[in-house]
């Protein structure tokens, strides 16, 4: 199997034959070349390919044949397919043959911080291993994701100025509420057969988040989040180690400090404020756990995030 592992936009636009991305953090796509196709789709017998990205991807294109895997299970590979990876999520795909043209948005997560998308990203279900299906469009859906796609590329390409970043967001935000609109109708009558258990822990911390139970009640412990799941700590922790690599004590942690890094960019809200919003009796000790995953204190993160 070949492995790819693209840690920046610009090393998957310098795999793709792509011009450098106007923006390190952002970049929109649109190509239309047989040329481009031959590149990308690595369509050689038996060539089985892993590709993971450390940021977001949007891919809106025709896949004509092969075998493409997310997570656990095989989309099916037909008609107008769009696609959507989070960072670190892998793709496997063998003899994987696609239409010239294709549409392609690449995001980070430092793109969106201190924005309603931020927030918003976590409730669409299709940028996590659960969906068990691509989204296929109908010709319609597809024309009008299209022309977002198209304004987007325009914005990203034409306008990089004090506006440029809010407008991209504004837009992309539409497409994703479409996206959202579009899977609604195709999976009304569906049940999720992948409600994996990593998917299921991320949810009860999503939920505990948002009611403000980090701050009332403290960090979760993995005996509590297994208790909500239904299943035993010893169970859970073996499932999410196997699934992510990481226990689940690291997984906490790490949605923690994903989460702080967007409150510490938010307008308003002290690095003690971001603490005890986190679960923090002392804002000391979420110093500490923030520049041991992050290398930098929060006040250096901040001033860093401003810089860029």
């Amino acid at each position: 199997m070949k492995t790819l592992n693209f840690n920046t936009i610009a090393d998957l636009h310098e795999y793709g034959g792509l011009p450098e991305p106007e923006n390190p953090l952002f970049s929109a796509s649109h190509t239309n070349t047989e040329q481009n196709q031959k590149e990308s789709c690595e369509d050689k017998e038996d060539v089985e390919v892993s590709l993971t990205c450390d940021f977001y991807n949007i891919s809106l294109k025709n896949i004509i044949s092969g075998e493409l895997v997310y997570g656990r299970t095989k989309y099916d590979c037909t008609n107008g397919t769009l696609l959507f990876t989070a960072p670190k999520q892998t793709l496997v795909f063998k003899n994987l043959v696609f239409s010239a043209e294709a549409y392609h948005i690449s995001f980070h997560k430092d793109f969106i911080r201190g924005t309603a998308i931020y927030n918003q990203i976590k409730e669409y279900s299709f940028f996590e291993y659960k969906v068990n299906e691509a989204l296929h469009l109908s010709p319609k859906e597809e024309a009008l994701l299209k022309t977002l796609f198209r304004n987007i590329e325009l914005e990203y390409q034409n306008n990089q100025d004090e506006f440029s970043k809010e407008i991209i967001l504004s837009q992309l935000e539409t497409l994703l509420r479409y996206a959202n609109r579009f899977y609604k109708r195709q999976f009304l009558n569906r049940k999720d057969n992948n409600n994996h258990i990593f998917s299921q822990f991320k949810a009860v911390l999503n939920v505990y988040f948002e009611t403000n139970q980090f701050e009332e009640n403290g960090i979760p412990t993995v005996n509590w989040l297994a208790k909500q799941m239904g299943v035993s700590h010893r169970y859970m922790s073996d499932a999410i180690k196997t699934e992510t690599g990481k226990t689940a004590v690291d997984q906490i942690n790490l949605y923690i400090i994903e989460e702080a890094k967007n409150l510490l960019l938010s307008p308003n809200i002290s690095i003690s404020e971001t603490a005890y919003k986190l679960g923090f009796e002392y804002p000391q000790y979420f110093s500490r756990l923030f520049k041991k995953k992050t290398g930098l204190s929060p006040k250096a993160y901040i001033a860093q995030s401003t810089l860029n």
